[in-house]
């Protein structure tokens, strides 16, 4: 009878497993219901997902899909009315108000479409603004909001105030603004929806480096395809559902595209 040859298992001893990087966001079973008289409005139905640290996210779906309701959510702006939310590794569903706002400014950067910058103060005060509700003292504020505009490419422009900036630079300040007190995640709400193309490539690249050497969590929301493909992973909402979780196959390079896009002078605008 022919002996049966031993199957020995491999020895991974000598092999490194690079670990799953910890999750950032997780959401359970989340269900949003608005009450308007007589009638209840479910915004959303049952969401359940996990953004993990250093994923780039664009999130997209048509008006009433749910996708601000869950922006609102992940930023403690809003509660849940049914459903667990951990935002890195702090159960925020049952938060107070001012529990809520307490954790935003430590753990999240926001950035709007229309910039929200302070109109009489300069860039640098407006990315200071931050750290002095989180209780920064003065010379560690001035340190890194001069670090922050520097990553921004806005060195040089600290003393300016909004309307002496393009709305890219504008927009360059409230990127800055959201990095200074480097938190878990920054959240980008139709980022490019003010801007020129060219201008929304540059707003891009900025989101895609920070990315990429800081590995800084990206939650995008767009309602342009195109922007969308710069991200990682895109996720579509209809109806209060995630209806697609899909990673980009093809993720455009902000930085190329910029070399063969014209130059606006000066980066301003008329």
């Amino acid at each position: 009878m022919q002996a049966i040859q031993e199957i020995t298992k491999p020895d991974l001893s000598g092999l490194h497993l690079v670990p799953e990087p910890r999750p950032v966001i997780q959401l359970e079973n989340i269900h949003k219901t608005y009450t308007m008289g007589d009638v209840q409005v479910h915004a959303l139905r049952g969401v359940s997902l996990t953004i993990r640290e250093g994923e780039f996210v664009a999130i997209m779906g048509a008006s009433g899909s749910g996708k601000s309701t869950t922006m609102n959510i992940l930023g403690c702006l809003d509660q849940p009315t049914k459903g667990s939310y951990i935002l890195d590794g702090q159960d925020v569903s049952e938060m107070t108000k001012d529990e809520r706002a307490d954790i935003r400014s430590r753990k999240i950067g926001f950035v709007f479409q229309g910039f929200n910058l302070l109109s009489r103060t300069s860039a640098l005060e407006n990315v200071e603004l931050p750290m002095l509700y989180a209780g920064v003292s003065g010379s560690q504020r001035h340190a890194r909001a001069m670090a922050s505009l520097a990553a921004v490419g806005l060195a040089g422009r600290e003393q300016n105030h909004p309307n002496q900036l393009s709305g890219g630079q504008q927009q360059r300040v409230a990127v800055a603004r959201a990095l200074v007190n480097e938190p878990a995640l920054i959240l980008a709400d139709e980022p490019t929806g003010n801007l020129d193309s060219r201008t929304s490539v540059e707003v891009m690249e900025i989101f895609q480096r920070l990315n990429r050497e800081r590995g800084i969590t990206l939650i995008l929301v767009t309602h342009e395809q195109d922007i969308a493909q710069y991200a990682k992973r895109v996720i579509v909402f209809k109806d209060g559902k995630i209806r697609k979780d899909y990673q980009v196959e093809d993720q455009r390079n902000a930085a190329e595209e910029l070399k063969n896009l014209p130059v606006i002078e000066d980066d301003d605008e008329d």
